[in-house]
C-alpha cells in the first residue's frame, strides 16, 4: 500500500509541478509573448504540452509520460538559460524577468526533472509483474544433486545442467 501512496503522490506533485509552468507559460503569452515571433509559439506549445502531459500523468498514464515530462522540462531550462546567455531565435531577456514568472517557471521545472526522475528510477528498482512470479508458484522446481548438477523441472521438462570444471 505504501508504495500505491507514494507512487499517487509522485504523480500528484509531477502534475502540479508541470501545470504551473503550463500556466506561467500561457499567462506570459497572453501576456505579450504571443508578438516575439518563434518565442510566442514556444510558449503557447509549452503551456499547451505541459498541461496535456499534467492531465496524462495525474490521470495514471502510461510510465514514459513521466521520462518525457522531465526530458521537456529540462530542455525548457536550456531555453530559459540560452534566452539569458547568447540568445534563443535572437531574442534575450535579462536576469528574473520579468517577474515573477521567470523564478516560478524555473522553480517549476526543477521540480519537474526532479520529481520525474525519482519517479522513473523509483519504477526501475521494482521487477516487472512477469518477473515477480517464482518459479515454484508455476509449479517449477531446481535441485542440486550430490554430484554438483543442477536439476530442474520448468514447464513439465527436466532440464540438468552440469556444472563447468
Amino acid at each position: 500500500m505504501r508504495s500505491t501512496v507514494v507512487a499517487a503522490a509522485l504523480r500528484l506533485v509531477l502534475s502540479a509541478s508541470l501545470a504551473l509552468s503550463g500556466a506561467v507559460h500561457a499567462y506570459l503569452y497572453v501576456d505579450g509573448y504571443r508578438d516575439i515571433p518563434m518565442i510566442g509559439q514556444a510558449f503557447l506549445g509549452q503551456a499547451v504540452v505541459f498541461c496535456v502531459l499534467a492531465l496524462l500523468i495525474l490521470a495514471g498514464g502510461p510510465d514514459w509520460l513521466r521520462w518525457l515530462a522531465g526530458m521537456v522540462s529540462a530542455g525548457a531550462l536550456v531555453a530559459f538559460a540560452l534566452s539569458r546567455t547568447v540568445g534563443l531565435f535572437g531574442f534575450t531577456e535579462l536576469g528574473w524577468n520579468p517577474s515573477p514568472q521567470a523564478a516560478v517557471s524555473v522553480m517549476a521545472e526543477v521540480l519537474t526533472v526532479v520529481f520525474a526522475a525519482v519517479s522513473v528510477l523509483s519504477n526501475r528498482t521494482k521487477p516487472e509483474p512477469s518477473q515477480q512470479r517464482s518459479h515454484q508458484a508455476a509449479g517449477d522446481a531446481v535441485q542440486r544433486s550430490s554430484s554438483g548438477e543442477s536439476l530442474a523441472i520448468i514447464g513439465g521438462r527436466v532440464v540438468v545442467a552440469c556444472p563447468q570444471h
